[in-house]
């Protein structure tokens, strides 16, 4: 792609490093887990993408249905010709339809998959080139700086895809009140949250027939061997997606068929038959109980928006109880 004067990356990847000790600290556990913030190294975040097109994959085209049916209330609650940063930004479609309404004056992807990032962020500068877009590789889910921008611009974020449901409720209200800080007074935050519904749809969903989900899970194991030099047989791993109706959160886990040992980076580690690593959660809410997270978190909900068969909803959040 050529350079673009309005196209600006700004990289602040996690280290090798980082992903090291986490694979180390999580599969030390009695009950081994590794964050999903891992799947998504250039082949996982291809891999997301096709899971959003098999057709038991609800979420993504009702998200998207919602924003294209309702992306000038949307627009009009933000707030245009300001500041607007998506969080976990991968594929382009979403961010689209809310640009064409928005109109901001910059536009600051953030996302952990470098490449991804670049290549979808750059398309969005070449077909904008009047907006200011300033990509950021960054671990969201923690702390991190923002490019310098005019303060007087009004801050609004997109976070989509119900990606809240992949923290746990005390992580959730953390990150939440961190949006809020970064967003400041006045500021607003359209933020998209699965509904909690038939465990029968969930578990097709997260189960998909053609496997997909599977190859997505199972990829953390190749990115291990690869970035790691770890030994898993991935053969010897399946996937598994469960609801869990106590804790209203389908949980994901890659399960070993056989006992054995792996070997990482001078460390082993000893799994047995059906031992599995738990790899993410998605939390199901009811709109009452996201508004509630979000009250407890320094937030307010302004609009709410769900498609008829109220399986997916947007939420328009306000920031110091507007």
């Amino acid at each position: 792609m050529k350079t673009l004067a309005n196209f600006h990356f700004h990289d602040m990847q996690p280290a090798l490093d980082d992903f090291r000790t986490a694979v180390i600290a999580g599969l030390s556990e009695q009950r081994k887990c590794l964050s999903p913030k891992f799947f998504y190294d250039e082949r996982g975040s291809q891999l997301f993408d096709a899971i959003t097109e098999v057709p038991e994959y609800y979420p993504t085209r009702t998200e998207i249905a919602l924003l294209h049916r309702y992306k000038d209330e949307m627009a009009e609650m933000l707030g245009r010709d300001g500041l607007l940063i998506e969080l976990g930004s991968g594929s382009d479609v979403k961010i689209r339809v809310l640009l064409d309404a928005l109109l901001p004056r910059a536009y600051a992807p953030i996302d952990i998959s470098r490449a991804h990032l670049h290549m979808s962020a750059g398309a969005i500068a070449n077909d904008h080139p009047k907006l200011a877009v300033h990509a950021v590789c960054a671990d969201y889910s923690k702390p991190f700086a923002l490019p310098d921008f005019d303060t007087a611009w009004h801050r609004a974020a997109f976070f989509p895809g119900s990606s809240i449901g992949n923290f746990d409720p005390p992580q959730a209200r953390e990150f939440l009140g961190r949006v809020a800080s970064l967003l400041g007074p006045d500021g607003r935050l359209l933020i998209g949250v699965d509904l909690k519904k038939n465990p029968t749809c969930l578990h097709a969903a997260y189960n998909d027939r053609q496997g997909i989900t599977a190859e997505f899970n199972l990829n953390l194991l190749t990115r291990i061997n690869r970035e790691l030099g770890g030994d898993f047989e991935i053969g010897a791993f399946h996937h598994d997606a469960r609801y869990n109706a106590e804790l209203g959160r389908v949980e994901m886990h890659i399960v070993a068929t056989s006992s054995q040992r792996v070997r990482i980076d001078g460390n082993h580690y000893e799994f047995l038959a059906g031992e599995s690593i738990h790899t993410e959660n998605s939390y199901k809410f009811s709109v009452e109980e996201f508004q509630a997270l979000a009250a407890q978190s320094g937030l307010c909900s302004l609009q709410v928006w769900q498609d008829d068969a109220a399986q997916f909803s947007v939420h328009c959040l306000g920031v110091n109880n507007q």
